[in-house]
């Protein structure tokens, strides 16, 4: 069993470490942080067999706290483990501020220093990151960065201030430096004397960044996601939708009622199409069209239903009998008038996917009866 101590584990990645780690297979991982005593801290480092250093000070009251902080504290567990004769690994979070010679860039660059001193003295492996942005669930807003103020603020409906729009900032996601973080405890990263930073980076300016923001913001309203291909985008989605509150998780659709039962669209992207749920009463009939380029999908997922289909240039229909009680999908391709029959007395419930957006300006969808009139 390898034991590990985290400090700072109630910080922002200190959470998101002791989560991940306690996922871990043979791992046994204790947490260090404001509250616990010298006592605590003295019982976990004669025990722990790497040390994931993430405890800092970086908007503190008075300037005097950089250094008690950051340094102090760094010092403290280096002669602590001097004092017990152990030489655990160390992996310490460190800023890209280290680079200044701000106070608070002052202190992180020396407690790398100790970090590296110990190493040299002892032969421990250390691993020293420097961070640029960290961006991800459970930051603090208004405290750790710039994303999850406006996260929060934007989520709950509130005013953002954007003092330079086309200053660019450079990020580094949360979960990437979990996994490098873990690949330290199988031996996959060499230690060295030098700082590391992460990769990937990601690089934008405040008002784009907003403008993202706010365009998930306006997915309750649109239904249009953004495309989740782009790798920053989907991880920036994902960290806006951690800052909802949980009575808010929860949004209406436009429902569409008729004769016929109802209709409501669920999600729409420029890449992927859209989807969209239907309810239909006993017995009827929806559809007899087709569509020239439109494709779609239909799956029911309640009900009996008969699909029939007709080439547009001949007479032959074709049917496929589909029931909630085996879930499959049928495509609709272009060129085919399709209709779908509820066979049941009871609603039937279906599921449907368009290849594109509806645009009721080119709706690609002309009537045409399935079943000729004789």
């Amino acid at each position: 069993m390898k034991k590990v101590l985290i400090t700072g584990s109630k910080g922002f990645i200190g959470k998101n470490l002791l989560v991940e780690l306690s996922r871990q297979e043979g791992i046994e991982v204790v947490g260090f942080d404001v509250g616990n005593d010298a006592t605590t801290l003295g019982r976990y480092l004669r025990e722990a067999d790497i040390i994931y250093h993430l405890a800092g000070v970086n908007r503190p009251q008075n300037v005097e706290e950089f250094a008690s902080g950051n340094t102090g504290l760094t010092q403290t567990i280096v002669s602590l483990l001097a004092e017990y004769g152990r030489k655990p690994a160390i992996v310490m979070s460190s800023s890209t501020q280290a680079e200044l010679d701000n106070p608070y860039g002052v202190s992180k660059r020396a407690a790398e220093d100790a970090v590296f001193a110990y190493s040299r003295e002892t032969g421990a492996p250390t691993y020293v990151f420097r961070f640029t942005n960290v961006f991800g669930k459970w930051s603090r807003p208004n405290y750790n960065s710039v994303v999850s103020t406006f996260c929060h603020n934007i989520a709950h409906d509130l005013s953002i201030t954007i003092s330079d729009p086309s200053r660019k900032m450079e990020l580094v996601y949360i979960d990437d430096i979990v996994a490098e973080f873990v690949k330290i405890l199988d031996c996959s990263i060499p230690e060295s004397l030098s700082w590391r930073t992460i990769t990937p980076t990601y690089r934008i300016t405040l008002q784009e960044l907003a403008d993202k923001i706010f365009q998930f913001h306006d997915i309750r309203k649109t239904l249009v996601i953004p495309d989740l291909s782009d790798d920053f985008t989907r991880k920036l989605h994902a960290t806006y939708l951690s800052y909802l509150d949980k009575e808010d998780f929860s949004y209406p659709l436009d429902i569409k009622t008729d004769s016929r039962g109802a209709l409501a669209e669920l999600i729409k992207s420029e890449q992927f199409g859209q989807m969209f749920v239907s309810r239909t009463h006993g017995h009827i009939t929806r559809g007899n069209h087709y569509h020239d380029t439109k494709i779609e999908k239909f799956c029911v997922l309640q009900g009996e239903a008969v699909i029939r289909f007709r080439h547009v240039l001949n007479s032959e229909v074709i049917e496929y009998r589909v029931s909630g009680n085996k879930w499959e999908v049928i495509d609709i391709p272009p060129g085919y008038t399709h209709n779908i029959e509820n066979l049941s007395d009871g609603e039937m419930l279906v599921l449907f996917w368009a290849n594109q957006i509806f645009d009721p300006e080119k709706p690609d969808t002309y009537f045409v009866p399935v079943v000729r009139e004789e």
